[in-house]
């Protein structure tokens, strides 16, 4: 069963249906469910899967050449090929006349053993890809690495690619399959937890409460998400511990790139370096105001909700949760302090909800661009934030704030986000939207039975 991956798993379907040559690219960061996708795909096909190690290239040669051999001439003696160039051949020649799937998963690994790699599959795809049936997939964890040095224009392989996809954590409506008898409000919050990566929505177990679900991956010392971000950062970055040091500041508050450089005790340039490699893994990313180009405004936040949570909650705890205490630590993060980090991720799923209806020609308006918004307000002589704003190319606006509370939303807060609205002069103001986790009053129901422009949206309304 594919959750949340149709589009890519269609699109896979209907390129192996052509019958041709296909070279897909996919990559993402670990856990994202990419070999899963993967091995849906090649269920009931003739498929190589292969999974290269962090090792040398004779023992990925080994590796390799027993799975070829396995799918393609399973009678012959199991030897193994004496180079990767006449592995490649093999298989291009086998597949002039039969189509069949060789995947090679952590590419990054294999190209590492032997630099020649990639210039060897480039020569490969350029002499047999004309009357070709073979369905090449190379996919990666290592971002930077697969948008470079196989996507990029310098690399060997530039322009031999028939589709690339990204894989990108599922968003809260995607995540939602995966935790079957929750309650939507708490599907917001396991998705705030788990950042959308399937393998963690995976240990989400249905047969627990939200706050034994939490206690169990991460407030215990064996929890499978109790250590998780620091094992990701060991196995992706060398300096994990600098990296760390970096994601802790952001995680503490500190979101300029100053302050972030100093509080991880590292000069501005390299903590600039080291933030570029967070968020082309996707941890971390970088934020203006929605109105504006990239500015001195620029601030970097936490943009993968495990490790959002997992620094903000799990690591100053970690020394009462060796000590058997987690179940304290778990019961003093419900009174009060997650229900403020969910309101941020709140915004996010808010985000995504626009996003989804003008996909599927939900909304009364349309815009181009979508975000957070902060600036000055001269009159005020203050700073104001607006949780959303949408604009488009003629100039029209629509302005949104969230609000993650145990009371409904009041009319108050309409009149507010109005008042700030005012700041953008140069806009129409197409309408106002506000999302609420408990609803609203009486009295702004009553206001927008009145209005074109006013939209209200609970969170059962975020998941029709």
């Amino acid at each position: 069963m594919i959750v949340g991956r149709q589009s890519e798993f269609e699109s896979l379907q209907k390129k192996y249906a052509s019958e041709t040559f296909q070279f897909p690219v996919l990559y993402g960061r670990r856990r994202v469910g990419k070999t899963t996708l993967i091995n849906q795909f090649c269920l009931g096909k003739k498929a190589i899967y292969f999974v290269a190690v962090q090792s040398s290239i004779k023992e990925n040669l080994a590796i390799l050449s027993m799975q070829i051999l396995n799918v393609l001439a399973p009678e012959s003696p199991q030897n193994t090929f004496l180079s990767f160039r006449e592995a490649i051949d093999f298989v291009f020649e086998k597949a002039r006349t039969e189509q069949f799937i060789l995947a090679i998963d952590e590419y990054p690994y294999l190209a590492g053993a032997d630099k020649s790699v990639s210039s060897i599959l480039q020569a490969a795809i350029d002499k047999y890809q004309a009357d070709s049936k073979l369905f090449l997939i190379l996919c990666g964890s290592s971002m930077s690495f697969m948008e470079k040095q196989v996507l990029g224009y310098e690399s060997p392989l530039y322009g031999r690619r028939t589709a690339q996809y990204k894989i990108l954590p599922f968003d809260y409506l995607d995540s939602a399959p995966m935790l079957p008898g929750f309650s939507n409000i708490d599907k917001i919050i396991l998705y705030s937890i788990t950042g959308g990566i399937p393998e963690y929505l995976a240990r989400i177990n249905n047969h627990l409460s939200l706050k034994e679900n939490i206690l169990e991956l991460f407030f215990t010392a064996s929890g499978r998400l109790y250590e998780e971000p620091y094992n990701l950062l060991k196995q992706e970055l060398r300096m994990p511990e600098t990296y760390n040091a970096i994601i802790s500041a952001i995680a503490g508050g500190n979101s300029k790139l100053n302050t972030i450089a100093a509080k991880a005790s590292i000069e501005t340039s390299q903590c600039s370096k080291m933030l570029t490699t967070l968020n082309e893994l996707g941890i971390v990313k970088r934020e203006y105001p929605v109105t504006e180009k990239e500015s001195k405004k620029t601030i970097y936040l936490l943009n993968d909700g495990m490790f959002m949570f997992w620094y903000r909650f799990v690591l100053p705890e970690m020394s009462r949760i060796e000590m058997g205490l987690g179940a304290l630590a778990c019961e003093e993060i419900f009174s009060g302090k997650l229900h403020e980090y969910v309101g941020h991720i709140f915004e996010k799923c808010a985000m995504q909800y626009l996003w989804h209806k003008l996909k599927v020609g939900g909304l009364p308006f349309s815009f181009n661009q979508l975000g957070r918004w902060w600036g000055n307000n001269p009159k005020e002589k203050r700073e104001e934030e607006i949780d959303i704003v949408a604009v488009n190319n003629d100039g029209k606006a629509i302005f949104a704030e969230c609000k993650w509370r145990n009371s409904p939303a009041s009319l108050a807060v309409l009149k507010e986000l109005e008042r700030k609205s005012d700041l953008f002069g140069q806009y129409f103001k197409s309408g106002f939207v506000l999302f609420s986790k408990s609803g609203f009053t009486e009295e702004l129901y009553d206001v927008q039975a009145k209005s074109d422009c006013l939209h209200l949206i609970d969170v059962d309304e975020m998941f029709r």
